[in-house]
């Protein structure tokens, strides 16, 4: 039910025991993690040796602005690039957003990485947390870009992630930092925000992550721990039928429901899944919050698990990976 960050490159023996511990069922990497692709293979191997059974490894490859792993792996564009192709070129934009896709997700599944909590499908209107991480303003955009986000990395072998719902991308404030708002009324959002949403869960997206953002005319609390927004818009209205995320339990934006057992016990209450632990600090309360609570059954997380991978040398030898990162690369070049 957790999903705990750790501290440093390798695993210390505290952190060993948080893995042991049932109640967590994977990993979140970042950028504190990384030192080269050696390493942080190496790390990821002395977590499997703690907990061998159905286990998440997670990190945030988005690409841009957000890219934990970055020295000897592809540096992945923006996804706001893949936006502005579709202005001029529709057709190409949605072969580069599949490409992009499965670049990320073969490099991740070559280091045994089940998950990169992708594709970002929120709107680019402006938020300070968003901004460069989504592709465009438009809904239909959007959806018509998370889809082939989706179609490319279900081919590198890696189930997708949607966020963050309900929309984070209409609202100016980070989460991170902020309480955030969104006044509008839901049949506004289905017209906007929500349209990527309910298109991607319908090509059979795996996962959401939720955002810690309020919608006072849909509910009084925040997506994350809201049960209109996770039982009855999601599970309800839009059938997903997939493992719902929180996201980050330690952002601002989450504290209104307490403390860290109390935010915990608020979002599971709710109807999520799983929950992100991202700070160390953190998770020895999350643990203590959680002692006694049914673990997420194994066969939800093996939903997530990834699927096919090659090993480093193959995808080095790969024509077509070479290919993809020309075209990739060429979105981030310089103008003349």
């Amino acid at each position: 039910m957790l999903v705990i960050g750790i501290a440093g490159k390798q695993l210390g023996e505290g952190e060993r025991g948080w893995i042991a511990a049932p109640e967590v069922s994977g990993v979140i990497l970042f950028r504190r993690n990384f030192e080269s692709r050696e390493q942080v293979s190496a790390l990821i191997e002395e977590i499997r040796a703690v907990r061998a059974d159905e286990f998440l490894i997670c990190v945030d490859q988005e690409g841009g602005p957000v890219q934990r792993f970055r020295e000897g792996f592809t540096r992945l564009p923006a996804l706001a690039r893949l936006g502005e192709v579709y202005d001029a070129d529709p057709a190409r934009a949605v072969a580069l957003a599949e490409e992009h896709a499965w670049v990320m997700a073969v490099e991740m599944r070559a280091l045994d990485v089940d998950l990169s909590f992708a594709p970002v499908i929120d709107l680019k209107r402006g938020n300070r947390a968003i901004g460069e991480r989504a592709f465009h303003t438009d809904p239909q955009v959007v959806s018509i870009l998370g889809q082939a986000y989706l179609r490319g990395m279900r081919l590198g072998g890696m189930a997708a992630t949607l966020k963050h719902f309900p929309g984070h991308g209409s609202v100016l404030e980070d989460t991170h930092f902020d309480a955030a708002v969104d006044t509008r009324p839901l049949e506004d959002l289905r017209a906007s925000d929500l349209v990527a949403f309910a298109d991607a869960i319908d090509a059979g997206a795996e996962a959401v992550m939720l955002a810690h953002v309020t919608y006072p005319l849909v509910d009084a609390v925040p997506a994350g721990y809201s049960r209109v927004w996770i039982e009855d818009l999601l599970r309800g209205e839009l059938g997903f039928r997939g493992v719902v995320f929180s996201d980050d339990i330690g952002m601002a934006a989450a504290e209104s429901a307490g403390g860290v057992g109390a935010r915990i016990a608020a979002h599971l209450d709710a109807g999520c899944d799983l929950v992100l632990v991202c700070s160390p600090a953190l998770v020895a309360d999350s643990l203590a919050a959680v002692r006694g609570r049914t673990p997420c059954p194994p066969q939800r997380l093996a939903a997530l698990r990834g699927m096919v991978a090659s090993t480093w040398q193959s995808l080095l030898d790969n024509p077509q990976r070479t290919r993809f990162i020309e075209r990739l690369a060429a979105l981030d070049a310089p103008a003349e």
